[in-house]
């Protein structure tokens, strides 16, 4: 298991928001087949990055961290955390996405 930590706080409002709890987010870290990319557009004071997997409820989520060290060990800081939009579940099933692209 990945360590992870989180602000219990922005959790509850991510929950509120998404229906997606943060505990569940943290599950797509072992999903081997997950997509993570450098989120360069909101990496501003610290790298960000964009993770689409499959959680332990069986749901392709969208989770964006940040790797941090506490207490000597590097961990994931959950920042977010919703269900991969139709594009990225395209980008996580290997489908082209071509649908997304509009008119």
């Amino acid at each position: 298991m990945f360590q992870c930590t989180w602000d219990p706080a922005k959790a509850a409002r991510n929950h509120a928001k998404h229906r997606v709890t943060f505990a569940e987010a943290a599950t797509t870290l072992e999903d081997p087949s997950g997509l993570d990319v450098h989120d360069a557009g909101h990496s501003g004071t610290e790298e960000r990055h964009l993770r689409v997997a499959m959680s332990s409820e069986a749901r392709i989520l969208t989770v964006v961290y940040t790797l941090r060290t506490e207490h000597g060990q590097t961990c994931y800081r959950l920042i977010s955390a919703r269900p991969a939009s139709r594009r990225e579940r395209g980008w996580y099933t290997g489908s082209s996405g071509a649908a997304d692209a509009g008119p």
